[in-house]
């Protein structure tokens, strides 16, 4: 039952998210809620499940902790920017009523928001004692928490430089990977889906953190935002040959 509840309550948080953002002409007010929507729904599970009452806790604590802060995260970085272009390029290409369009990326999101998050639910209604993978998710997870963080931490200080305006970074973390937000991201909901390998049943929810990995490596991450950044900022094609895509890695050495 919790999770037909936390379906709908997804699907109406949206459609009312929908109705907001179409007032004010501003659609990517989702991306400042996405993170939170997933702490909503590991509330309401926690609230309706009968599980392992160490393990609902926690898992739903670290849900919500990794969703307020990505978050407040976003909409601190977009407060008082023009809309992301991603979605009035959206508008633009749509056939049809543009509205209708928009409203369905927005149910798109739920029924993604509900997919990733089948872990946490799931893991809430097993009885099974905490033990080991659960110590183990809460460590994959502190790993994903930390390097996504301080990889929004160091981008958004060297963002604040004036020095470095039109700059590529390639410092810290963004030495070893172009996305370190991203892979902390999907290392994230990697350590949650531990939390339900306590079932064979709950396990076939690999497919939150598979989904949440490829939207970040292959889907509307990495790729639409490097779509065309190479032509507008001089040295990022430099910093792609020698610097790993997604996963970690030590760099390249540059061309002499």
């Amino acid at each position: 039952m919790s999770f037909l509840i936390s379906f709908v309550v997804v699907l109406a948080l949206l459609s009312g998210l929908f109705l907001y953002a179409d007032s004010r002409k501003r659609y990517d007010l989702i991306d400042s809620v996405w993170g939170p929507g997933f702490a909503v729904i590991a509330v309401l599970t926690l609230l309706f499940a009968e599980g392992e009452p160490t393990r609902q806790w926690v898992v739903t604590a670290l849900t919500v902790m990794w969703g307020v802060r990505l978050g407040v995260h976003i909409h601190s970085r977009n407060r008082g920017k023009d809309e992301d272009p991603r979605y009035q390029d959206i508008l633009r290409r749509a056939k049809g009523n543009p509205r209708l369009r928009m409203y369905r990326v927005y149910l798109l999101q739920a029924v993604l928001m509900w997919i990733v998050s089948l872990p946490v639910q799931a893991a809430q209604h097993l009885s099974a004692p905490f033990g080991v993978l659960d110590w183990l998710g809460t460590g994959v997870w502190m790993v994903g928490f930390v390097f996504e963080a301080v990889g929004d931490w160091q981008l958004s200080r060297f963002r604040a430089d004036p020095a470095n305006k039109g700059a590529v970074m390639d410092r810290g973390l963004w030495r070893y990977t172009r996305h370190p937000n991203y892979f902390g991201d999907s290392v994230v909901w990697w350590g949650l889906y531990l939390f339900a390998l306590h079932s064979w049943l709950a396990a076939l929810t690999i497919i939150g953190p598979v989904v949440m990995t490829w939207l970040l490596a292959k889907g509307s991450g990495k790729p639409l935002l490097e779509k065309d950044i190479v032509s507008r900022r001089p040295g990022y094609a430099e910093y792609v040959r020698r610097t790993s895509g997604f996963f970690p890695l030590p760099p390249k050495s540059k061309v002499s």
